[in-house]
């Protein structure tokens, strides 16, 4: 039997509804969610132990659902530690590169550019660095990078709250402009002649790194100012992507500390 217009009107309605909505899940994450007034909550459900733990964090909140643990009923992926705590939110927006990044006058803020890592573990623990080490912002291109998902935001363990996570169009004509407005743009590659420590500038400072794997595009490598690699102690062995931001960001805030 055909379903009538109306039925489905209404279910494309709630498919391109649910598309503009992130399930956010695990206490820390949730948690940082709720005290967080720049995110939109629209539904909270949570176990009787969550509940308890999630504390006063609560009342920040849409009215939670209490569920059995066995009736956790609420669309994650399987295998999703959710630890009886899950948040339906609106994605964040902070806003445009320019308006995010801008230095004002002798600033010498930290960016980091993501190419195409599309890891949502890799990408939630960089913009865990990103916060402890004071960078402006972390940016990667809309196509081909992990987007805002409860596994992200897991892995980030409440960073992704703070930390702004910018998304644009065409990742090297945004490096353009932020040279424009004084950063200079290193690129983190493992072949590379300079050391990092050795290149890294007094002012502002864009550090790009790519996938594990393919690492930055050849765009990108044209694009940046230089390239620099992180110096390893033996012949062989290398970082992986979140391990190489956390160095990188190090390296950055000990240049600004001498």
């Amino acid at each position: 039997m055909k379903k009538p217009k109306w039925v489905i009107d209404k279910e494309r309605a709630r498919r391109a509804g649910a598309s503009e909505t992130v399930w956010l899940f695990g206490l820390h994450a949730v948690r940082d969610a709720l005290l967080n007034p720049r995110r939109e909550a629209l539904r909270l459900v949570v176990t009787r132990n969550a509940a308890d733990r999630l504390g006063s964090a609560l009342a920040h909140g849409p009215e939670a659902e209490v569920r059995d643990p066995r009736r956790f009923d609420v669309p994650l992926d399987a295998g999703s530690v959710h630890q009886g705590a899950a948040l339906e939110v609106r994605p964040l927006d902070w806003g445009g590169v320019e308006e995010v990044c801008a230095p004002a006058p002798d600033e010498a803020p930290v960016l980091v550019l993501l190419d195409r890592v599309t890891d949502p573990h890799n990408v939630g623990a960089v913009l865990r660095s990103a916060e402890v080490f004071g960078a402006r912002a972390v940016i990667a291109p809309a196509r081909h990078s992990a987007p805002e998902t409860g596994a992200l935001a897991k892995a980030a363990s409440g960073a992704l709250e703070r930390q702004p996570y910018l998304r644009v169009r065409n990742l090297a004509d945004e490096m353009l402009r932020l040279r424009d407005l004084g950063y200079a743009l290193v690129g983190l590659v493992g072949e590379a002649d300079a050391d990092l420590g050795d290149v890294l500038p007094s002012g502002p400072v864009a550090i790009a790194l790519g996938a594990e794997g393919p690492g930055l595009r050849e765009k990108t490598r044209e694009t940046c100012g230089c390239l620099a690699r992180i110096r390893a102690a033996g012949e062989f062995g290398s970082l992986n992507v979140s391990n190489a931001a956390a160095v990188a960001l190090y390296a950055a805030s000990r240049r600004r500390a001498d």
